[in-house]
């Protein structure tokens, strides 16, 4: 998806390519971080950014999720929450029920260089709770972009009962080109899950750029589905549960995990050392 900071344009291209995906015998639809609109500023996100049943872009994205009996991953949105907002990640079903959601952990406050630098905690709260939602074919776990160089949260997500992790993302171009596919491959591996990330591509509002490649990776770190150019596109796969069994029969690492909380930090074994 090519986000702008326009969210019934966004509305738009999501239903259209909605009707798309139904057409083709889709069940699950998944859109990427940020799908309501990208674009700096808290003025223009408390325009757009109505809380609760009134957040309008939500409520278009619960009637796509109707019209097209879809079950609706919406990667993520703003959300207004008192000052600040959350960047939450919403499960609809596909009677455009909200079954879930997830508001992202990790914020990305980054310095890439000196011309580029982000820092998501000047308008995001960050969320506290991990998610997991049980759809009718499998059990999804939660996480957005930044999250995916957390481990952690994944073995946890894994641990708790995930199949399937989704990871919507708008990802930088540089840091995209180094660690996307080999951090989402990495992650499906660490925990014998499929991995679902569908991303934002192209150039946004101010400038921004984003990597795209939306991507779906087997629970042995296979691709199966990649997007092919850097204009949107609805990318189709078909999983197979029962290749997180064989995975995790045969290398069971959940199984294997220490529990590690009362070992020493970083900065205690650097002052020892």
């Amino acid at each position: 998806m090519n986000a702008t900071d326009d969210p019934q344009k966004n509305a738009r291209a999501i239903a259209e390519a909605a009707k798309t995906a139904k057409q083709n015998g889709v069940k699950y639809f998944f859109t990427p971080e940020n799908s309501n609109f990208i674009r700096e500023g808290r003025e223009h996100a408390l325009e757009y950014a109505d809380s609760d049943t009134k957040h309008h872009f939500l409520n278009e994205m619960r009637a796509v999720a109707r019209e097209n009996a879809l079950h609706l991953f919406v990667g993520s949105l703003k959300y207004q929450a008192g000052e600040l907002f959350r960047n939450r990640s919403i499960y609809l079903n596909d009677e455009g029920k909200s079954v879930a959601y997830y508001d992202k952990m990790h914020l990305f406050d980054v310095t890439l260089s000196e011309t580029e630098s982000y820092k998501e905690s000047d308008m995001i709260e960050a969320g506290e709770h991990v998610m997991i939602a049980r759809t009718p074919d499998f059990i999804a776990g939660f996480s957005i972009c930044y999250d995916l160089r957390f481990p952690y949260l994944f073995s946890d997500l894994a641990l708790r009962g995930a199949e399937v992790i989704t990871v919507p993302a708008a990802f930088t171009v540089p840091t995209g080109r180094a660690h996307w596919e080999v951090l989402l491959r990495a992650r499906a591996i660490e925990t014998g899950c499929f991995i679902i990330a569908a991303a934002q591509t192209g150039e946004h509002f101010g400038g921004r750029k984003t990597y795209g490649h939306s991507i779906v990776v087997n629970p042995n770190g296979e691709i199966l589905a990649q997007a092919q150019t850097d204009a949107p596109e609805v990318i189709y796969f078909t999983l197979d549960l029962s290749e997180v069994t064989e995975a995790r029969r045969k290398i069971p690492c959940l199984t294997h995990y220490r529990n590690l909380s009362g070992a020493q930090t970083y900065e205690n074994l650097l002052q020892e050392l």
